[in-house]
């Protein structure tokens, strides 16, 4: 049995003229977060994390923001493309843990929306999909709330 790991980190600035989509769910908040998709921030993390597992450079290599073909993609398109290439790869998901961190909204009700979304795209059980949320104390750009940032580690595993 082969094992792959890879770690994913993105940021995105937020703004008051977004929408806020995490996990692939669209979160109420006063802010969103800005980019050439619709800067879904932990499923661009994951998708790094999958990319870095196997070598496979990251997103804006494959979804370059140069590219009119990915100006305003939802971002569960990247992610089930990038699983796509990890497949075809022989890999498959095993698990995924993954932290977002922002001050506001509390993310704690979206949590199992985000889980089972990102479970269906990566055809893994819910509770393979590990996600955590935390502030930064308000400190920083985080802090002030002038933007957002993700990390994920994934575990890939050869068919």
């Amino acid at each position: 049995m082969k094992l792959r790991i890879g770690y994913g980190f993105d940021v995105h600035q937020l703004s008051t003229e977004k929408e806020l989509w995490l996990g692939g769910v669209k979160i109420p908040a006063p802010k969103g977060a800005v980019g050439h998709s619709d800067a879904d921030v932990l499923l661009h993390a994951i998708c790094d994390a999958m990319l870095g597992a196997l070598a496979l450079r990251d997103i804006g290599y494959h979804f370059p923001d140069t590219s009119s073909e990915f100006k305003g993609i939802d971002s569960k398109i990247l992610l089930k493309r990038t699983y796509d290439l990890i497949k075809s790869k022989g890999y498959r998901v095993n698990n995924i843990d993954s932290s977002l961190c922002l001050e506001k909204p509390k993310i704690k009700p979206y949590i199992e929306d985000m889980q089972k979304t990102i479970a269906a795209i990566l055809e893994v059980e819910m509770n393979d999909v590990s996600i955590k949320a935390t502030t930064n104390e308000k400190m920083g750009y985080v802090g002030r709330e002038e933007g957002i940032n993700a990390s994920a580690v994934v575990l890939l595993i050869a068919d």
